[in-house]
């Protein structure tokens, strides 16, 4: 079987479950292909060769013993570098934990190791999921993988170029500004930033208390709902973690979606902030498609986009810098230059700025949440436009790519998946949210668009 690096989580799991595919072999594949191409992408800090070919091993015995565990045994899965291993080593992309060596996994991963994952390695991110693409740091920035002179924007940089170029057929990102839904948007993948609370963030480097979210990013939104089906679980050493009830999140995956009610915040992306006309093309196609499987569209008003994107800054840079304050004071110079500068930001928002922003929170979340008594998922861009030239999406050019913010300040579901691509080739965006804990409804739309669109059959030639 050729290009098994290229098989979606769903495909390869019913070829293992029957036993027409080793895990052993689909490692290999993988390993290999990171081999040949990630010289050029850049998107591993560290490749855990020898571990996952033990535990693809040990996933094969099991397996061909009968115990076989669901959808992820045997699956080939990547890390961004902030998710704590046991014994291997979680730098944050940063000098400053080049030597950090956890004792415990995160809770995240070892639900992963639990379903029987293979941890391909530790990927790419931006420095402490803030600082950027940058050249300044111990390992090089990942590259985008439709075009590596191209940004692949971050933070989880590397998590979306590995999937996408075949390095591993799932990863996880973080989202805290739109750290999963942006990668996934320039690197033409399926990133799900899940409802607050529904994923532990324990054993996962802090960056903003009340924003940080743990998600998935995959080929296909599909493969996000398996792999979100894992992660969810309540954990009481998770101060924000939701004791909620978890369902099957692929059992909606391929329904109708006649009848769902689809809100189009049409302002954000024509009058808010100027648009890639590309852009807003495909944005009108996958409202026809919509349309055609019969879902109900019309647009609907929110506050300004600048409104969620100042609020989400004056939280998130307060946040960051009471995690940070202490080795900016003690080792300034272990950090890179725009991760250093984003995380002393913070130390200048007054008390009085944080607890308003966390009140203009209290009202934004309300007036989504009103809105959505009347609809049933709302849908934007998840970019302004396509991927940019590498450093494009950093603090050096000031412009602000994407629509991501406002869900990180709602906490609400948020998912993006490709809906086309430019006349030169490169992966547009479609950002789909959902009310609290209709994360099942989100991917299931999501399914139903890239099915319709026919955007998975398109991979990057490296």
């Amino acid at each position: 079987m050729s290009d098994l690096h290229y098989l979606t989580i769903a495909e390869a799991s019913a070829l293992i479950r029957d036993k027409k595919l080793s895990p052993v072999e689909l490692t290999r594949a993988v390993l290999d292909r990171t081999h040949a191409i990630d010289d050029t992408l850049d998107a591993y800090l560290l490749l855990l060769e020898d571990q996952a070919m033990a535990d693809a091993v040990r996933a094969e015995a099991d397996i061909a013993a009968g115990a076989w565990k669901g959808p992820l045994h045997g699956i080939p899965i990547g890390l961004k570098d902030i998710y704590n291993t046991a014994g291997i080593r979680t730098t944050g992309h940063s000098a400053l934990f080049a030597d950090h060596v956890p004792e415990q996994d995160a809770f995240t991963v070892a639900r992963l190791r639990e379903a029987g994952a293979v941890i391909t390695g530790k990927l790419a991110t931006w420095e402490f999921a803030i600082g950027g693409t940058s050249f300044d740091l111990p390992w090089p920035p990942a590259r985008n993988p439709w075009d590596p002179t191209l940004d692949p924007s971050g933070s989880s940089s590397g998590s979306a170029v590995a999937v996408a170029a075949g390095m591993c057929l799932g990863a996880m990102g973080s989202d805290t500004g739109g750290s999963i839904r942006g990668p996934a948007a320039w690197c033409g993948i399926a990133g799900h930033k899940p409802t607050y609370g529904l994923l532990s963030r324990r054993g996962i480097l802090p960056l903003s208390f009340s924003l940080d979210h743990a998600g998935p990013m995959c080929w296909t939104a599909e493969d996000c709902a398996l792999m979100l089906h894992v992660l969810a679980a309540h954990d009481p050493q998770d101060a924000g973690s939701a004791n909620v009830a978890v369902p099957d999140y692929s059992a909606a995956i391929g329904q109708s979606i006649a009848g769902i009610r689809v809100g189009v915040v049409r302002h954000f992306f024509e009058t808010d902030l100027v648009t890639d006309p590309e852009t807003i093309v495909a944005v009108e196609t996958s409202l026809a498609v919509l349309r055609d499987m019969g879902a109900v569209v019309s647009d609907v008003k929110l506050q300004p986009f600048s409104v969620y994107a100042d609020t989400a800054s004056l939280i998130s840079r307060s946040e960051s810098f009471a995690v940070h304050q202490h080795w900016l004071r003690a080792t300034p110079e272990k950090y890179g230059t725009y991760g250093r500068h984003r995380l002393m930001a913070g130390a200048f928002v007054s008390a009085a700025d944080y607890i308003n922003a966390q009140r203009k929170r209290t009202e934004l979340i309300a007036g989504v949440a009103e809105v959505m008594k009347v609809v049933d998922v709302l849908v934007f861009p998840t970019a302004r436009c396509p991927a940019r030239p590498i450093g494009e999406d950093s603090m050096a050019s000031r412009f602000q790519p994407f629509f991501n913010r406002a869900f990180n300040v709602t906490g609400t579901p948020a998912l993006s998946i490709c809906n086309g691509f430019s006349q030169t080739g490169l992966p547009l965006s479609l950002q789909i949210g959902g009310r609290p804990f209709e994360d099942a409804l989100v991917l299931q739309v999501g399914h139903a668009l890239e099915t319709a669109l026919g955007t998975r059959k398109r991979r990057p030639a490296i």
